[in-house]
């Protein structure tokens, strides 16, 4: 245990980094809690509505807002099956200085979570930089500092949404197994179960990535019988089990609350229009009543439906490929290749001018284009970083470890197109196998320095040039956002 939590030490030679983090993280979260602070701040009946429909940013979920004012298991239970019971001790830090002072503090507190866990991810990177490929400093700050000025990688890093802790949870597992790779040890069955715990439960579906990791360090080893039920069916099984019993205990009663009002209502609407046709038509013949009732409810239902299917909601979900409980989240109808471009290497890393912000949900189209061919260039350098760092990284195992948390999420968002049409929420679940496989460029940058002295010098020129795009780019238009717009 004390090796273990030896890795949120802060060293010495790290402590730079932190700090200079520590003060733009800060900032940045600044700005949302000065943005919100007024109106969220205030003790409230109703908290869920408070902080639902007063947040607008993209389609990030201020639900641990509400988790902090009364907790509540309002995240997905099957999706974040932990994450409330994570947030517990917050929530009881928040009720007690709300009783003291009559002041909501959810905002704050989880302003200090968010710079918590984004300098913890900075950090971790950074060592995956240093430790485990084994560039130089200069190499690895440049590279932590054009991360995090993706757009959406920033935006995690401000926002009462659960990303930026998954993207600290996946980088501390990567962290762990390429310094198992190194040094050429596994990953074993309690390491592999609490990062598992920890992955999974704040996002289930990252939990998967925990098993590759272990997959990569273990090897055959993987497949003994003893790993597999104790490291991998037993803890899954019992994830999976608790999110079963949090949705019974918390969600089930309710849903069926809810389902009783909706119903009353029902029964209502329908006593009153029988009402009126009694009066219309002054039928006495019940028979004759009920079939006309059944008829105008038929109507009013399609007429509901018809303009359900105009909302933008709905015309911005694609078919899916089947019907099934999971399948009807799938699309199989988005174009793939203008998500791609626009979003998923687009949206991801520079924001959008138009419809700034917007949420698919409520009022962005799913494909927003840029204004400026700048845009476009910027992208494609970045990606062709990407591209080349694959390439002169092809032969590292822990490359490939990386690469297979972003293949899962690619398979998952593209292939089959869950949450494709907001696909640039989820970047801190995949964006930071970018840079990653970019020092496997610099790296054989450094190595063929012998003879092209000039090389590190270019590469360190244009990552700096494309950091500071980055970063003007994305402050400027989420200023405009929170305080202009």
């Amino acid at each position: 245990m004390k090796k273990f939590l030896n890795i949120f030490r802060i060293y010495r030679e790290e402590r730079r980094l932190v700090l200079v983090s520590a003060i733009i993280f800060a900032l940045l979260n600044s700005m949302t809690v000065i943005r919100y602070y007024g109106t969220f701040s205030q003790l409230a009946d109703n908290y869920h509505k408070l902080f639902v429909q007063t947040f607008r940013v993209s389609g990030f979920d201020p639900l641990t807002y509400e988790v902090l004012s009364n907790w509540c298991t309002a995240y997905n239970v099957y999706r974040h099956p932990l994450l409330a019971f994570f947030m517990w001790p917050a929530n009881q830090i928040n009720q007690g200085l709300m009783l003291l002072t009559g002041t909501n503090f959810a905002t704050i507190i989880t302003a200090v979570i968010i710079v918590a866990c984004s300098v913890y991810s900075c950090l971790f990177l950074f060592r995956i930089f240093t430790r485990v490929i084994e560039i130089g400093t200069t190499s690895a700050y440049l590279l932590c500092t054009l991360y995090f000025g993706f757009a959406y990688i920033m935006l995690s890093s401000m926002v009462p949404d659960h990303f930026i802790m998954s993207m600290a949870a996946l980088l501390l597992t990567l962290y762990i197994a390429g310094m198992k790779l190194k040094h050429g040890s596994a990953l074993n069955a309690w390491q592999t179960i609490g990062l598992f715990v920890l992955t999974g439960g704040i996002s289930l579906n990252n939990g998967l990535k925990v098993f590759l990791a272990a997959l990569v360090t273990r090897r055959k080893r993987f497949f003994r019988p003893g790993f597999l039920l104790l490291a991998v069916a037993l803890p899954s099984l019992l994830m999976w089990g608790f999110a079963r019993w949090e949705y019974r205990t918390y969600v089930w009663p309710k849903e069926m609350a809810r389902h009783e009002i909706k119903m009353r209502k029902d029964r209502e609407h329908t006593a009153q229009i029988r009402r009126q046709v009694r009066d219309s038509i002054g039928a006495k013949d019940s028979a004759a009543v009920e079939k006309l009732v059944r008829k105008i409810k038929q109507q009013k239902a399609v007429e509901t439906y018809r303009a359900n299917r105009k909302k933008i909601w709905n015309r911005n979900t694609g078919k899916p490929f089947a019907k099934g409980e999971f399948m009807r989240w799938t699309d199989k109808t988005t174009a793939r290749w203008p998500v791609c471009v626009e979003n998923l290497f687009g949206e991801s890393i520079q924001l959008h001018e138009k419809n700034l912000l917007g949420d698919v949900l409520r009022n962005r189209p799913v494909i927003v284009r840029y204004s400026y061919a700048a845009n476009y260039i910027i992208e494609g350098i970045i990606v062709l970083l990407f591209l080349l760092g694959i390439w002169f990284g092809r032969r590292s195992i822990f490359l490939w470890t990386a690469m297979s948390f972003l293949l899962m999420d690619v398979l998952l968002h593209v292939g089959l197109g869950f949450g494709i049409n907001e696909i640039y929420i989820m970047s801190a679940h995949y964006m930071f196998v970018l840079p990653i496989a970019t020092a496997f460029l610099l790296k054989a940058a450094d190595a063929a320095s012998i003879r092209h002295r000039w090389l590190p010098a270019v590469l360190h020129t244009l990552i700096l040039a494309l950091a500071l795009w980055c970063w003007i780019w994305n402050v400027r238009l989420i200023l405009q956002y929170y305080f202009f717009g």
